[in-house]
Formats: C-alpha cells, sequence, structure tokens
C-alpha cells in the first residue's frame, strides 16, 4: 500500500492535479441533477485560469499554495509554492490549516468557500464567481484525495 502524502507536498499536488483533471465520481454525480453536472461541463470546456489555493499556518514553515493551472477545461499543471516562491496565479484563495482538515475530514466544500473559510485574496470576483460551481466541485475532490495534516 503506497504511504499517504503529506499536505501540500509535490506529492500530493500530482494526486490531486489528477483527481482534479477526472473531476467528481459516480457517488458525488448521483446525489445532484444531471442539469446541474451539464452547467459544470459547460464551464469548464474552455476553462483556462490557474488557482493558488493556499495555506496560512502551515507548521512552522509559512504559508504554501498549491498551484493548479487550468487549459481548456484540462488541469494541466500542478506544483507547490513556498512563502519565497513567486505566486503567480489568477485567483489566490487561502484558509488556516484547520480549514483543509476540515476539507480532508468531509466538511462541505460550497459551506467553506461561500463561509470564506476558503477565502479569495486576490482575482476578479464576478470572473471568479462565474465558474463557482466548477471550483467548488474541484474543491470537493481535493479533499477527497487522502493527505496526511502536518
Amino acid at each position: 500500500m503506497a504511504a499517504v502524502p503529506e499536505l501540500f507536498s509535490p506529492e500530493w499536488a500530482e494526486e490531486v492535479r489528477a483527481a482534479v483533471d477526472r473531476g467528481p465520481g459516480e457517488e458525488a454525480r448521483a446525489g445532484k441533477l444531471d442539469s446541474y453536472w451539464e452547467w459544470i461541463a459547460r464551464a469548464r470546456a474552455s476553462y483556462s485560469s490557474s488557482w493558488a489555493l493556499g495555506v496560512r499556518d502551515l507548521a512552522g514553515r509559512g504559508p504554501h499554495y498549491l498551484r493548479l493551472g487550468w487549459k481548456d477545461g484540462v488541469c494541466a499543471e500542478a506544483a507547490v509554492v513556498g512563502p519565497d516562491d513567486p505566486l503567480d496565479a489568477t485567483y489566490v484563495l487561502a484558509a488556516d490549516l484547520a480549514t483543509w482538515g476540515a476539507l480532508l475530514g468531509g466538511e462541505d466544500p460550497g459551506r467553506i468557500v461561500m463561509y470564506r473559510g476558503l477565502r479569495l485574496e486576490e482575482g476578479e470576483v464576478v470572473r471568479f464567481f462565474r465558474a463557482i460551481y466548477f471550483f467548488v466541485e474541484s474543491v470537493a475532490v481535493i479533499g477527497r484525495v487522502p493527505a496526511r495534516v502536518p
């Protein structure tokens, strides 16, 4: 059995990239209307932006970000960006480690985003919210990728 990667490690970032690129599984899809998933498919089809999803308080190592790059609906790249690295993303969002732990523990990602647990810090708000359901479902996928919380 493979070891569970640490949250905000390069191994975890690659597992996240592959998972969000696949999208939600059948179990997740079964709980929502087909029209919802059709809307997400349309929003995703030409999506070409990048997200930097951060943790502010990573065990004495300073803020770290999972940077996911989307090109024409494909999650084409993933990287972990540390506090000393340049942060270049269309949208920058951040949360504390407790919020990341809650996400990994099954907390509703829509609730986390809407109640500003994962807060948009940089990027055009109106443009970001045009694809909010796609984003939230991607965050849900991220929450299902196993990770050890440091």
